[in-house]
């Protein structure tokens, strides 16, 4: 009986290299490694099937332009500071606090790690601005996630707010102009920056 054939290392190389792939960034230059490198693919992939459907094509971009220049939290931080009880300082304090995150994540940050962003074959579906920073990490997410810290406290709806901010962050792997990587570290990113505002800048 012939032993069972399984496979050469060829063959092993073969899978981890489809694993890692993109041919936009080898997988040794991913800012979080082979791992991180396996993760984008992995999501890109299985999110491709989400991708050309109408509805969701439609939420995704509304998403993705209404979290240019963190325009959405702008503007629910202003009706709620027009809206509540000393909405003012909250609105203020947002305000403030979505221009420090810009600066760092996509000034400092995003200087220091000049990543490509990834590749987009054909026509998209909508209308989309290109954004000429470098793609690690997504500062959609980071502004999200930071906005719906400051945004849900005192709130008596705050898994709507972490739901939107999730839709906004999202968003951006679904049009491709992030990778899942990026999202998800933009995401930690904010959730940190909120919660350190929140102590240096407690509302009273």
């Amino acid at each position: 009986m012939e032993p069972a054939d399984v496979g050469s290392v060829d063959d092993l190389d073969g899978l981890t290299d489809d694993l890692t792939d993109d041919p936009s960034e080898p997988a040794d230059q991913h800012p979080l490694g082979p791992l991180g490198a396996s993760l984008d693919h992995a999501v890109d992939k299985a999110w491709n099937r989400l991708r050309g459907n109408p509805t969701l094509d439609r939420v995704f971009y509304t998403a993705s332009e209404l979290g240019d220049f963190s325009l959405i939290w702008h503007l629910l931080g202003t009706a709620r500071g027009v809206t509540s009880r000393r909405g003012s300082r909250e609105a203020t304090r947002l305000a403030l606090a979505l221009g420090a995150e810009s600066a760092l994540v996509n000034g400092v940050i995003k200087s220091a790690i000049r990543r490509e962003r990834p590749v987009h074959d054909g026509e998209r579906p909508h209308g989309l601005r290109q954004p000429v920073t470098s793609s690690f990490p997504s500062g959609h997410a980071s502004a999200a996630f930071m906005a719906a810290t400051l945004l849900s406290e005192r709130s008596r709806v705050k898994p709507a707010w972490y739901g939107l901010a999730a839709i906004v962050a999202a968003s951006r792997i679904h049009v491709r102009i992030h990778h899942a990587s990026d999202v998800v570290v933009g995401a930690g990113i904010g959730l940190g920056l909120g919660r350190v505002i929140q102590k240096v800048f407690p509302l009273r």
